[in-house]
């Protein structure tokens, strides 16, 4: 039997899923500040790695399987990356000391490849995670593993099939907004910096990103007319210099409060709260980072200041005192 009839076979029975592993592996380490790495990743699964009709990856999350020091990465697929129906089930059977870890990232690019033309040669897909290290204030096992990662190293990724269709795992859907209000900590600025790269020209509105120190301010290039406003934390609190900001350019409702937001455990519970669209042409707001600062500003813009629910995406991908998940 020929191999071209094996890899038809192979692909007919493979089921089509919205999620799907993928085999990695490292390509490129670049330190871009004392807190960001960003770690550029290669592999033949990527040609089935989705995104949105447009290409763009927004705030796409993944999830990343760091293998544990001399153990294989673990096995999630049936065939060709399409995985388990208990795959994290499965996972977490596996003894704690062999599974590793896994952790959520946003994926800051993902370029597709390039096929040979003329006397250009063929460029391989790649795809870009921006890991944050705080390796002297108590970075989990994934910084720690990106802080010491080479080229070759391997990395198994949990991510969106383009087989599928629909990309999972975006949550930035501003519909008509015009105005946008991006808010968010170091752990969202990679999601925050590849949405405002994405935005079109007549988008306006503010993007504010509270970062350990002044070093860390990124280079971020958007067509949009929305101002970046970076801040350095420095020794104060987390998230009291973005929280003091939003207060600043969005003022209270003049009239009456909003409605009280039910309030969330964030110590038990994750706050996520995003709708699927907004239908409005108004103010859209996008907020991320440490769980008890998302939930203070949450309730600020929909309390005090009246926003819509459905403007409005609060996310706590985080909570200090607690790994990283």
């Amino acid at each position: 039997m020929s191999s071209a009839i094996l890899d038809k076979e192979t692909i007919e029975v493979d089921p089509i899923k919205p999620m799907r592993s993928f085999e990695l592996q490292v390509s490129a380490v670049q330190r871009l500040s004392e807190h960001f790495c960003r770690i550029t990743f290669v592999g033949e699964d990527l040609a089935l790695f989705g995104s949105n009709a447009d290409g763009a990856t927004l705030d796409l999350r993944v999830k990343v399987m760091i293998p544990s020091p001399g153990h294989a990465l673990p096995e999630l697929s049936n065939i060709r990356g399409s995985l388990q129906d208990d795959w994290y089930q499965r996972w977490l059977a596996v003894d704690e000391s062999r599974r590793g870890v896994m952790r959520t990232y946003t994926v800051r690019a993902l370029r597709p490849a390039v096929p040979a033309s003329g006397v250009q040669p063929a460029v391989q897909a790649e795809l870009d995670i921006d890991f944050v290290l705080h390796l002297h204030g108590g970075s989990g096992p994934a910084a720690e593993w990106a802080a010491a990662a080479q080229p070759g190293d391997p990395l198994l990724l949990v991510g969106p099939c383009a087989r599928w269709g629909d990309c999972l795992g975006i949550e930035f859907a501003p519909g008509a907004a015009e105005r946008l209000l991006l808010v968010g900590d170091e752990t969202a600025v990679p999601a925050i910096a590849a949405i405002l790269e994405a935005l079109p020209s007549h988008v306006s509105g503010h993007a504010v990103l509270e970062v350990p120190t002044a070093g860390d301010f990124l280079d971020i290039c958007t067509p949009s007319g929305v101002e970046v406003r970076w801040l350095a934390r420095g020794g104060n609190p987390h998230g009291e210099a973005m929280s003091q900001q939003v207060r600043a350019l969005v003022a209270p409702a003049a009239c009456e409060l909003g409605e009280e937001p039910e309030d969330v455990d964030v110590d038990a519970t994750v706050l996520w709260e995003t709708p699927a669209s907004t239908t409005g042409h108004g103010l859209y707001a996008w907020i991320a980072g440490e769980a008890a600062t998302i939930r203070g500003l949450r309730r600020y813009l929909v309390r005090d200041v009246g926003m819509d629910r459905n403007a409005v995406a609060f996310m706590g991908y985080w909570r200090q005192g607690q790994a990283l998940s």
